[in-house]
C-alpha cells in the first residue's frame, strides 16, 4: 500500500496516477499499439513493408472483405456438399465441405489467383513479389487455412500466419 509522506494528505487520485500510467502500458479500450503510437512509435500503413500501396487496387485487403469473402466460400462449399455427397445428412455435409473448401481453394487460388469468393469482393492472393503463387504455396496455403489457428494469428500488416508462410498477400483487385 502506498502512503504520503508524513504532514501529507493523499488522495485516491494522487495514488492511482502514481501507480496506474496509461500511456505507458494502453489501456483496454485503445491496446497496445494505440498507446505506443501515443508515445510516438510508426508502424506505417498496412502492407508498408511489403512494398504495397496505402489504398486502391494492390493494397492489402482489409479484414471484412477478407471475412466475407471466406464467408462464401464456406456457404458454396457447403451447399456442393450438401447437394453432391451428403445425401441429406447435415453432418456428414459439414465434413465434405472440409475437403470442398479445399480442392476449390488449391484449383481456384492456383490458377486465377483467387476463389469465388474473393472474387466477388474484389480481392486476389499474389506472392509477396507480386507475381503468382506456385502450387506448392497454395497448398500450404489452403492447409493451414483449414486448420484455422494459423489463419487467426496475424501481423502488423494483417496478414494470416497461413499467408506468411506461404509467403502470400491479399490485397484488392
Amino acid at each position: 500500500m502506498f502512503r504520503a509522506p508524513p504532514g501529507q494528505v493523499q488522495t485516491w487520485a494522487q495514488y492511482r496516477g502514481r501507480v496506474d500510467n496509461r500511456q505507458a502500458i494502453g489501456s483496454w479500450l485503445s491496446g497496445p499499439r494505440a498507446a505506443a503510437e501515443e508515445m510516438g512509435a510508426d508502424f506505417g500503413y498496412r502492407g508498408e513493408r511489403l512494398g504495397l500501396p496505402r489504398e486502391g487496387p494492390g493494397s492489402v485487403a482489409p479484414l471484412g472483405r477478407r471475412f466475407g469473402a471466406l464467408f462464401v466460400d464456406w456457404a458454396v462449399s457447403m451447399l456442393i456438399a450438401y447437394g453432391l455427397f451428403a445425401r441429406g445428412d447435415q453432418q456428414a455435409a459439414g465434413n465434405w465441405a472440409l475437403g470442398v473448401f479445399l480442392v476449390m481453394s488449391l484449383l481456384t487460388v492456383g490458377t486465377v489467383g483467387s476463389t469465388p469468393g474473393k472474387r466477388i469482393l474484389g480481392l486476389r492472393v499474389i506472392a509477396e513479389d507480386g507475381g503468382r503463387l506456385g502450387a506448392v504455396r497454395v497448398a500450404l496455403r489452403s492447409v493451414l487455412l483449414l486448420l484455422v489457428i494459423p489463419a487467426i494469428v496475424w501481423d502488423r500488416d494483417s496478414r494470416g500466419l497461413h499467408d506468411r508462410l506461404a509467403r502470400a498477400v491479399q490485397v484488392r483487385i
